[in-house]
């Protein structure tokens, strides 16, 4: 750390005193306000980590634990009612504090630390516009509260919506059209674990759904997800300096503040930078240390069982296999910023709480998730990444991580490059993934988790390299059940095509497929469009090549063409009354138009009209065609999909620049490009989600390292690093990722020095 400060001492730092530390420490800040903090010990390390994240996020923490255990209404009223009550119904804050209360002694000593950093900013009067627009103060951070902070992040994603979603849809559409609604687009599949071959698809037969169905009978009335992330490594084989490449990008809502901001922390038993969740200590997700880099996609396991439950005695009892068993229900009020509080009776069976229904009817859902049911100590692996030596005892370091599903790609200096499916996967029947299954029958029970040494796990695959983009994980006639629902193969077939056609691939040649606009559904859907219809509109698209540029107009008419196929195959399938199903009510709703959006390039591929009610798939491409060029003239897409930014209080102060989002420059893509900006298809043409940052880890020299946020690393409007990352971003540049001392000094604008108080 001397050395450093002697190369940056013409900088004059600012001075801090802090009681928790034991000894200086330093935080340096590059031209983007990015932080590196170094320590002598690792409590002062994780103490700085908390007091950076206060410094610039602390706002964004507490929305996050707010969301996390149901108490955000207090704060922006009754819009986040139905999230609280979802949360409160999950019982979060009281898994949250079994959680921490089991963590290793180790795991609880660094969020206590970060704790402290957290309360050393706000006891040094540290405030956020938004706290002062609502008259409030930051909460002192309790070491807990990370806990519920990284459940909260992923809490829910992936397979309970889809199933959902497909026993609202069952009495509308059928039980013969239920496997239609799977999330996939039926197109050619590769597979995570191994890497690379294609094979067929099982799907459920109606012998098998019966159980299901017939569970389902009587529950509501007879009428009634964002796209993922990309990562990959590379061999040195195929690179120019002989040495791995990592990178990707990790997709969400984009929200203001973003998910993720870039930290360097250095201290004596670790040298590591990444992207961190405000909140949370350590790098979950994104990082390089001096010997292993890794990254994750979401894998779309299935954590989570929904269960048909049959209650008696006016929900006091529910049915078992062995009789009888006794309902449990508690009280929660949630309090209310503008309105009176509410009082809800949350009822658990033997599974779990109930989400979807009233226990009084007779029937109601239950959910089972391996994020809630037992005890996860996730965090006990935070600490032991970053001291990995090589990839497969990081890998081995990811045992008993379950708090989300991942596919955690990486490198190691040594050369190795690999996959692992990190997850807490029940052990059950694959027939759980299709619909909620009966809960009195006992046939559908977990019979443990998956061990940790089954998990899907591969080191050097021959092609020489990995790429996952939430496609399927695994082969379906996989000895251990993992997934049903998926995202298509498109990107990362795109992504695995790009690879092998370059020789000696280098950062840069990483750098420009993150951009990269192609997208083979989009060519696909524009040719049947091109043969079924005519006009102006057609004829923009006849020679358009599918690439989602944001100069070109035809992605504008295709998407819109698009959009409105599928609004017709909601209204004559008849499923715009599945969104108004009670098990289609759990927060935060599930819109046909969105689910529809997925499966309708399988139905034109098969020419499947089933649900189109008595029409072709001709038809409804001209009456789509009709629609859309009874509008304005479509605008180039750049302008069509500019990315709308969102911050949680901009409906109660949209006057206030303490709470405006930043706007956005106009980018390409869309959700079935590499560069998956995607959007809503019910919220019109913008992208609303996407990649909220971007990173590549470069082996041979960590200092070619780059990486970017849609933003800024800070927090506050006003700040001059709110949104100066956000044109690069845009379009698809990224800033240095400085990590040897030398390049940090390089870089550095300025510095903080702490010092025992």
């Amino acid at each position: 750390m001397d050395a450093l400060a002697n190369d940056i001492a013409a900088i004059e730092a600012e001075r801090v005193f802090l009681s928790d530390l034991a000894s200086g420490a330093e935080v340096i800040r590059d031209q983007w306000g990015i932080p590196h903090a170094r320590a002598l010990n690792t409590s002062d390390l994780f103490i700085l980590n908390g007091y950076i994240h206060a410094q610039d996020r602390m706002w964004q923490m507490e929305a996050a634990l707010r969301r996390g255990i149901g108490r955000l209404a207090e704060w922006t009223g009754p819009s986040a009612l139905p999230a609280d009550r979802l949360a409160r119904q999950l019982g979060a804050e009281a898994a949250a504090r079994r959680d921490f209360a089991a963590l290793n002694p180790e795991t609880r000593a660094m969020l206590e630390s970060y704790a402290r950093g957290v309360n050393a900013w706000i006891d040094a009067g540290g405030t956020a516009a938004e706290y002062k627009l609502m008259g409030e103060r930051p909460i002192r951070w309790e070491p807990w509260f990370s806990v519920a902070v990284m459940r909260q992040r992923g809490i829910l994603m992936g397979s309970v919506w889809f199933k959902l979603w497909r026993a609202a849809a069952l009495g509308t559409v059928g039980a013969a059209a239920v496997p239609l609604l799977r999330y996939d687009d039926n197109g050619p599949e590769r597979y995570i674990v191994p890497q690379g071959p294609e094979g067929r698809r099982l799907t459920a037969t109606l012998e098998e759904l019966a159980p299901a169905i017939e569970a389902l009978s009587g529950f509501g009335p007879e009428d009634g997800t964002v796209g993922g992330s990309n990562n990959w490594a590379i061999a040195g084989a195929r690179t120019a300096t002989g040495m791995p490449l990592v990178a990707g990008d990790p997709h969400r809502q984009y929200e203001i503040p973003g998910m993720y901001t870039q930290l360097h922390l250095t201290g004596p038993e670790f040298d590591a930078i990444g992207l961190t969740v405000p909140g949370v200590p350590a790098f979950p997700h994104f990082c390089h240390t001096e010997n292993v880099a890794w990254c994750v996609t979401h894998t779309f396991a299935d954590l989570h069982d929904l269960y048909v439950e049959e209650f008696s005695d006016g929900g006091a009892t529910f049915r078992t296999e062995n009789g009888p068993g006794e309902t449990v229900t508690r009280q929660e009020t949630i309090s209310v910023r503008g309105a009176a509080s509410e009082t809800i009776t949350v009822h658990e069976t033997r599974h779990g709480p109930v989400i979807a229904g009233d226990p009084a009817t007779g029937k109601a859902l239950a959910l089972k998730s391996a994020q809630l049911y037992d005890t996860d100590l996730s965090l006990n692996c935070l600490l032991p990444m970053m001291t990995a030596r090589s990839l497969d005892e990081f890998y081995d370091h990811c045992k008993g991580w379950g708090v989300i599903d991942h596919n955690v790609v990486g490198a190691d200096r040594d050369g190795h490059i690999g996959v692992l499916v990190r997850a807490t996967v029940p052990e059950r029947d694959r027939i759980n993934g299709w619909l909620p299954v009966p809960g009195w029958t006992g046939e559908h029970e977990w019979r443990g988790y998956i061990p940790f040494e089954r998990m899907p796990r591969e080191l050097d695959p021959a092609a020489g390299y990995v790429v996952t983009a939430n496609n399927r994980p695994v082969p379906e006639d996989h000895p251990d059940y993992i997934a049903t629902d998926c995202h298509p193969s498109t990107r990362a077939s795109r992504l695995a095509a790009r690879i092998e056609r370059l020789p000696g691939l280098t950062a840069g040649d990483m750098q420009d497929f993150l951009r990269d606009t192609d997208s083979e559904p989009a060519r696909e859907i524009a040719a049947r469009i091109v043969g079924a219809g005519d006009g102006p509109l057609v004829e923009m698209l006849e020679t358009w090549d599918g690439r989602m540029d944001p100069g070109l107009t035809a992605p504008t008419i295709y998407y819109t063409i698009r959009q409105e196929m599928t609004r017709i195959l909601v209204r004559r399938s008849g499923l715009d009354k599945a969104s108004t199903h009670v098990a289609a009510s759990p927060a935060p709703g599930i819109p046909a138009l969105n689910q529809l959006w997925w499966i309708l390039p399988n139905l034109l591929r098969e020419n499947d009209t089933s649900l189109l009610n008595g029409v072709n798939w001709d038809d409804v491409i001209r009456e789509a065609i009709a629609t859309v060029s009874a509008r304005e003239q479509p605008q180039p897409w750049g302008v069509a999909h500019r990315p709308v930014f969102i911050h949680p209080l901009s409906h109660i102060f949209p006057e206030d620049p303490g709470v405006a989002p930043p706007s956005s420059d106009p980018t390409g893509g869309d959700g079935d490009c590499v560069l998956a900006t995607g959007g809503f298809p019910d919220y019109g043409t913008r992208s609303v989600y996407g990649p909220v940052a971007r990173y590549i880890f470069d082996l041979a020299d960590w200092d070619n390292s780059r990486w970017i946020v849609l933003h800024g690393t800070s927090g506050h409007a006003g700040s001059s690093h709110y949104s100066d990352q956000n044109p690069l971003w845009a379009r698809g540049e990224m800033v240095p990722m400085a990590y040897s001392p030398a390049a940090v000094a390089a870089h550095a604008t300025a510095r903080t020095r702490f010092e025992p108080a």
